[in-house]
Parts: structure tokens; C-alpha cells; sequence
């Protein structure tokens, strides 16, 4: 039965705080007010004080408002109609399209049970190659891309959604810029992924509990999809705008606050959805790739600080380009032996030239003088960059290969790489 109370005990900013008993965390609630109704989200109960955060922000709401408890949290729809749609955090459509209300399934749940998980062991091809060669993305693994502002990361996602080898698509927007989300739209529309996709966006204008919904959202619908033994890829932007979301709720309540202002339990939150990548046993699988932004190019700040100790490495997006020195993902040695028996030798040689590229070009910039070694690294570091690392590139991982034998091939000699015998003599160009 649903509980009504008809008086509010205060109201700041898009907080209002009621006397109720018999309540639960995160219980949604209907406030009626005289300029329609609005819906509102128990984040906080001390005795019979209870918090609520209001999705459509607290003005127009007096204090003599009814508030009706809905006694259940927060749900979404899920069906095949998903797919090419566009909602908000609230599970309300974006694109004028009609509202789903069928299947409706709760989200913020718990992590699958390990008993039903299997260990990763498959490759999600993207064709990137500093991704699929270098710092290979596994299925069912959780990554997060560490950026700056101002680096190209949603256009590095909207890449990997029209190029990757997964049945379905699930981006999260949180704090979007509306131009980055007409930027999502139009490119997975004319790309063809648009319908393989379903996109929660929040913009920097929505209400702020929105902007803490998209994650559960998004992950509610993929580990559905999942469930129907799809391999689903979920893209998250911007996590570092959801911890911002957290901090801001967090402030209004006069929450005693942690390192920077972030709330105490901002590892156990972050952890709670990124724990819900997972390779089924018996089904398909959730990929999680999040970006988190770096205020300040600092990687002690707290969201990407706390990030790294939960996931299983990180791609570093720096200049335009994933760069190969602290990018990592830690389950690549799960697959790399699968692919193609040089990828592992071939993957290292080349880092390891790039390396003496680099003190090379040190040397250069320093004024010393260069020898034929030290020329054959240059004219090799520039061939790496722009053929490898340009994110614009899409070549599949053997197309990669080659194309790394070939860049050797134009630098050095076979006994120059460091590369087994056996490998150069069976894949160097002839």
C-alpha cells in the first residue's frame, strides 16, 4: 500500500526531507504538486527523517505538497524495442519516441554471483590497433580511459561502437555537452550501429540524480541483453561527472566529506558498477569501457585513483592517441596466445623500439649528434605513430600484424628487431 504524507519538512535545492516511517533507501516516491507531478528518490533515512532527491529539481514544490512512497526503486523497461532508442536517467525516451512500460526490471542490483561467471578468455576485436594489437580488450573485462579535457575521448567511443565485435551497444552519457550528444547520434547513425545501440544520456542542464542513475541504468539493460546470450559492450562518459553528481548530493545532505570533498564510500559506489562486467557461463557477456577524466592531468586525484584499484588496467588517451606507455590491460595474456602465435613476440618488439625511438628523439631535441641506428629509430618512431597509433585507423588485428612487419621490415634489418628467428623468417615481408 502506498504510503502519503502531506507535509514537507524543507526544502534545499532539489532535496526535500519528510517524517515517514517504514521507508527504504532508494524507494521512489510521486511528488504531486500544483504544477503537475514529479518523481523523487529516498537517498538518505535518519530515524524518521527521510532525504529525498528530486529528478526534476525542487522548484515549484511548497511545503504542503502531498508525497506518495511508491514502495520499489527505480526500474526499466527492457525489450528488443530498445535498441536504436534514446532515453534519459530516468528511462524517459530523448527521441520523441514512445514510452516503454512493459518488462519492467529493477536496476542497481547486486554484482552476478561468481559461481555463474566464467574467467575471461575471449577477444573483443575493435580494430584499433593500439587496442587490438597492443593492450588487447577482453570480453567481460572492465577498463577505464583516463583523459584529460579536451582529448578526444567520446569521439575514441563512438569509434569503438561502430567498429566492435559485440551484439549490442549500451553508451551512458553523464554530463554531456548537448553537442556531444548530438555528436553520439549522428555518428552511430551514419555509421549503422545506431541500431544495434541503445544510448541513457544526461546532459550538463538535466537534474543531478539523473546524471547517478545512467551508470545503473545502462548496466540493468546490458546484463539483460546479456542474460539472451549477447556479448554486450557498455561505453560510459564521463565517470568522473557521476563521482561529481555524487559529491554534489553528498554536500547538500552536510555529509561529513572524504579526500577532496568526495563522499567516504566513493570506492564502494564505483565498484558496485563496475563490478557488473561479466562473462556468463551459460549466456553472454558485459564489457565495461568507462572514461574517467582527469582534472588537472592528475592520476592521484580521487576518481581515477580509487578507479584504478578496481579494474583490470586502463588505456591512457594523451596527444589524440592511446599511448603504449602506461596504457594496459592486464587480461591480454588470456587471449594474446590465441590470435596469431607472432602477436605476443611481435606486440613486444615493437614497444620495445618505440622505447628507443623515444630516447632517441630525446637525444635529437638535446643536440647530439644522430648515428645510422639512431636514424633507423626515427624514421621508425614516425612510421609507429602514424600508421599504429592514429586512432582514425580501422584494420583488423592480423591486417595490424602485417602492417607491423612491414614497418619493421622498412626500418631494419631481421637481426636489428630482437624477434626470434623462426618468427622473422616465416612473417617478414619477402
Amino acid at each position: 500500500m502506498n504510503k502519503v504524507f502531506n507535509r514537507i519538512e524543507s526544502i534545499t535545492g532539489n532535496v526535500i526531507t519528510v517524517k515517514a516511517q517504514n521507508v527504504q533507501y532508494k524507494e521512489l516516491a510521486q511528488i504531486n504538486t500544483r504544477f503537475g507531478k514529479s518523481l523523487a528518490q529516498v537517498n538518505k533515512i535518519d530515524g524518521d527523517v527521510v532525504s529525498l532527491q528530486v529528478f526534476a529539481g525542487g522548484q515549484g514544490i511548497s511545503t504542503g505538497d502531498e508525497v506518495r512512497f511508491l514502495g520499489r526503486e527505480m526500474r526499466v523497461s527492457f525489450s528488443e524495442d530498445l535498441l536504436g532508442r534514446i532515453f534519459n536517467g530516468s528511462g524517459e525516451p530523448r527521441d520523441k519516441g514512445p514510452a516503454l512500460t512493459e518488462n519492467m526490471k529493477p536496476v542497481g542490483g547486486p554484482s552476478v554471483n561468481p559461481t555463474k561467471r566464467i574467467l575471461a578468455n575471449r577477444m573483443m576485436r575493435t580494430n584499433i590497433p593500439m587496442i587490438d594489437m597492443f593492450n588487447t580488450l577482453v570480453v567481460s573485462q572492465k577498463l577505464p580511459i583516463f583523459s584529460i579535457s579536451g582529448e578526444p575521448y567520446n569521439q575514441l567511443l563512438a569509434r569503438i561502437a561502430m567498429q566492435a565485435e559485440a551484439d549490442v551497444i549500451v553508451l551512458g552519457g553523464m554530463g554531456l555537452k548537448y553537442d556531444d550528444f548530438l555528436y553520439f547520434k549522428d555518428e552511430l547513425s551514419q555509421g549503422g550501429a545506431l541500431s544495434k545501440t541503445v544510448m541513457f544520456i544526461h546532459t550538463a542542464s538535466d537534474p543531478t540524480v539523473e546524471c547517478m542513475m545512467i551508470p545503473d541504468m545502462v548496466l540493468a539493460v546490458a546484463e539483460q541483453f546479456a542474460l539472451q546470450d549477447k556479448d554486450v559492450l557498455v561505453l560510459l562518459t564521463d565517470m568522473t561527472n557521476f563521482a561529481d553528481a555524487m559529491k554534489e548530493i553528498a554536500i547538500t545532505q552536510e555529509q561529513v566529506p572524504s579526500n577532496r570533498g568526495y563522499p567516504g564510500d566513493l570506492y564502494s559506489q564505483l565498484a558496485a558498477r563496475y563490478e557488473k562486467a561479466v562473462d556468463f557461463a551459460n549466456s553472454g557477456s558485459v564489457t565495461v569501457l568507462a572514461v574517467t577524466t582527469m582534472p588537472g592531468d592528475d592520476v592521484t586525484h580521487p576518481v581515477p585513483d580509487n578507479t584504478g584499484y578496481i579494474t583490470e588496467g586502463q588505456y591512457y588517451l594523451k596527444g589524440g592517441r592511446i599511448e603504449p606507455f602506461g596504457s594496459l590491460s592486464r587480461l591480454k595474456q588470456n587471449v594474446n596466445g590465441k590470435t596469431r602465435k607472432d602477436h605476443r613476440a611481435l606486440m613486444d618488439g615493437m614497444i620495445r623500439l618505440y622505447s628507443s625511438y623515444k630516447e632517441t628523439l630525446e637525444k635529437k631535441n638535446m643536440g647530439f649528434s644522430m648515428n645510422k641506428w639512431d636514424e633507423k629509430l626515427l624514421k621508425y618512431g614516425n612510421l609507429f605513430e602514424n600508421k599504429m597509433m592514429d586512432l582514425s585507423i580501422n584494420l583488423s588485428l592480423e591486417k595490424s600484424l602485417d602492417l607491423g612487419w612491414e614497418i619493421l621490415a622498412d626500418c631494419f634489418q631481421k637481426d636489428e628487431t630482437g624477434i626470434k628467428s623462426d618468427l622473422t623468417d616465416e612473417f617478414w615481408p619477402k
